[in-house]
Formats: C-alpha cells, structure tokens, sequence
C-alpha cells in the first residue's frame, strides 16, 4: 500500500491527541498499516503538540523535513511554523482561529497575519484548505471540537486510504458519550466546510 505522512500540529489543550487516536483507530478498523509518535513539548502549557502519523507499509513514523504529505495544523501559527516538514506536492488543512502565545500578549512578540500565513502556505505546498474550525465547533455545541472539525476537513480532502465511515465509527469509539452527538455533527461540518472551501 502506498505511504501517507501526516504532520499534525497544534497547542496543548486542542486536542491533538485524541485526533491522532480516533486516526490510528480508523485505520485499524480499516485494516491500513499505521505507525504513530507524538512530541508533546509544553503541552499544558499552551506549548507545542505534535503528532507524525504514517499510514501504509513503512518502518518508521518519522517525518523528515519536506516528506509530509499531508500538513494539518490547528492553529495558523504553528501550521506555519511546521511548513518545512512540507514540499510542493503537500496538501494543508488549517484552522484559522488563533491563539497567540504568551510573549504576544505581553508585548514581547508579533503575531503573523492570517492572510499572509495563507498565502505563505498556498506558494510552497499543493493545495491549501483553511478553515474557522472554532467557529463551527461552536455551532457543533462545544470549542472543544475543533480537533473533530479538523479531522472532517482532513478526511473529505481525501489520501489516507480509509473511508468517512470507518472515521465516523472510530469517533464513536473514542469519543465520551457525553461529546458524542456533538463530535459528529463537527466531524460533519468540517466535512463539509472543506468540501465548499474556495482559496
């Protein structure tokens, strides 16, 4: 089977890593080939969390710089941050809400413009889908579903080797009860978000 690597990127407290399960499950459920490692750095301290998953027949789950296929950032900042792990064949999926790190806000730091990140990252990789992923996991019932909104985004722009329904089921099994409903109708929206996403 081909091989599909994927960088994820975000803050501590988005929810990387439950993103990074409700993936490693799918493609269990899917019978893919999967190989994962997380870096977790600052991670309850609104520090860097990183996740390098491989889908298909590989050795490793080490990403080098320039070999990820797939960029999925949860904050525009660090999608930005992570760009030199992409190349020109490699497609972006990044929420556009921010959250600037401490030294922004103490005056010891300048943020990056959105659409200057956006346009940074449509000329050095293939394609590019950014996304309010807060705003609609707002409109999902919870901001704590932005992870979900982004995998449903990740799925529909396609290359993992695994199907919507074998996600969809993976996140019924990882997810609370409680987020459930919630959870899968921010799945669907991100879904959906991508699909209608024009750069």
């Amino acid at each position: 089977m081909e091989t599909t690597r994927l960088i994820m990127v975000a803050v501590g407290g988005q929810g990387n890593l439950l993103a990074s399960k409700v993936l490693g499950e799918a493609a269990l459920i899917s019978g893919v080939p999967v190989r994962m490692s997380e870096i977790h750095g600052m991670a309850q301290r609104g520090g860097v969390v990183e996740s390098a998953i491989v889908f298909g027949d590989a050795t490793s789950s080490i990403i080098s710089d320039g070999e990820a296929d797939i960029l999925m950032g949860f904050e525009p900042a660090e999608t930005l941050r992570a760009l030199n792990r992409c190349s020109k064949n490699t497609k972006v999926i990044t929420n556009t809400a921010t959250l600037p790190p401490f030294t922004v806000s103490i005056g010891k730091g300048v943020y990056p413009e959105v659409e200057k990140t956006k346009e940074l990252l449509k000329e050095k990789c293939a394609s590019l889908v950014a996304i309010d992923a807060m705003k609609l996991a707002k409109e999902a019932g919870t901001p704590m579903s932005v992870n979900i909104v982004l995998l449903g985004a990740l799925v529909q722009s396609g290359g993992l080797g695994f199907t919507k329904e074998d996600v969809i089921e993976a996140i019924k099994r990882r997810t609370k009860k409680a987020f459930l409903d919630m959870n899968l109708k921010a799945f669907e929206m991100g879904y959906e978000a991508a699909q209608n996403y024009s750069s």
